[in-house]
């Protein structure tokens, strides 16, 4: 299956145009959140999906947001671009999550809980690593996307999710099955396409943050928290959160923000 996935990599198609008129409206200084409504308008998909999420209880804002305009101003111009870039991504790779036991819906709404969870603890923790660390968390699961399915084109759907139903590390079937944690998977394809080596390190790392560069670590470790408490097998559940506070306090963190964090995101539901 490694082959496999490493050529369904190689042959991904080019991020679409929008994603690239975003990106060079948010790296001009000159331009604003007006300019950024724009483009996303341009797509009728993306304006439905950012608007849906705009009016989620993942963010809790208190009116009803109707208007691109309004979604961009209130997230800002950097988590807005997040949002778009997951869209995009979700919809060219075509989810099918069969094999973990989820819906596409539900794939995404477990993406948008730990950008969510890692937008209000780490903001609390280092605001000059939130925007990364957004997008990263928003993306890091992307790599299950190939893994479901190879594992379906092999046949192994169900004993694949026997597995994932009952595992307390979910990476450790994906290398079971399929030679590769989500985690590695995921990193190939945004360094196939030629995302900031940061972020892709962060992720690539985030099963084993230990063993990433010094200034890799703190947004690997990061990345790993979140996923933990937010499994696709058990989101915020007693055990995962355990799990997870276990992982910061072994990094002797303060583990008041996250639980915190944790408190606003469960009484959003």
């Amino acid at each position: 299956m490694l082959e496999a996935i490493a050529e369904r990599i190689k042959a991904l198609p080019p991020l679409p145009k929008s994603f690239h008129e975003m990106t060079k409206v948010c790296q001009d200084p000159q331009s604003g959140i007006n300019d950024l409504a724009h483009v996303i308008e341009k797509d009728p998909m993306l304006v439905a999906n950012l608007l849906k999420i705009a009016n989620s209880p993942l963010y809790g804002f208190r009116r009803e947001i109707k208007t691109i305009i309004q979604a961009v101003g209130l997230f800002g111009m950097s988590t807005t671009r997040s949002l778009v870039t997951d869209m995009s991504i979700k919809k060219l790779l075509q989810v099918d999550m069969a094999p973990y036991g989820i819906t596409p819906e539900e794939f995404a709404m477990i993406s948008g809980m730990q950008s969510a969870l890692m937008l209000r603890w780490y903001g609390k923790v280092d605001t000059s690593k939130i925007d990364m660390l957004f997008l990263a968390a928003l993306l890091q699961e992307t790599g299950k996307i190939l893994i479901a399915d190879e594992v379906m084109k092999n046949d192994e759907t169900y004993s694949f999710r026997s597995e994932i139903e009952t595992c307390v590390n979910i990476a450790d079937v994906e290398k079971m099955f399929v030679g590769m944690s989500s985690s590695e998977v995921t990193a190939l394809i945004f360094k196939h396409w030629k995302f900031d080596t940061k972020m892709v390190e962060a992720i690539l790392y985030s099963d084993s943050w230990t063993e990433a560069h010094e200034e890799i670590q703190s947004y690997a470790l990061a990345l790993k928290i979140v996923k933990t408490a937010i499994p696709l097998n058990a989101p915020l559940s007693e055990r995962s959160i355990n799990v997870a506070l276990n992982l910061i306090e072994k990094a002797q963190m303060d583990t008041s923000p996250f639980l915190d964090a944790i408190a606003q995101l469960k009484s959003s539901f």
